[in-house]
């Protein structure tokens, strides 16, 4: 499966107020969501030393699963190919390796 073709299977789950000019809706999902894949990997490291059992991966796994789809929702709402997105997102990764610039910051180093 393509990002795009998950794109568009998601798509046709998306019931929210003002589908299809409502990136707000879906920006603070994916906040929302990032923020429970975070609370469950705390909750590994606080409670069970950071060992992960395959129940951990698996809820983790499922969190993971929603922040794929509200992104994925994100760029839809914002008229963005998926494929895009993760091409993109490739590219200035790799650029940034073949310039010694993975550490650092700024989002165009």
């Amino acid at each position: 499966m393509t990002f795009r073709e998950y794109q568009l299977k998601a798509k046709e789950t998306a019931d929210y107020p003002e589908k299809g000019t409502n990136f707000i809706y879906a920006a603070l999902g994916l906040a929302g969501e990032a923020g429970e894949v975070a609370d469950k990997i705390k909750k590994i490291w606080r409670d069970k030393n950071k060992q992960v059992s395959a129940s951990d991966r698996e809820e983790v796994g499922k969190e993971m699963g929603d922040v794929l789809w509200y992104l994925s929702q994100l760029a839809e709402e914002l008229g963005i190919d998926f494929d895009d997105v993760a091409q993109m997102n490739l590219d200035k990764v790799h650029s940034r390796l073949k310039r010694n610039a993975l550490h650092g910051s700024g989002d165009n180093r």
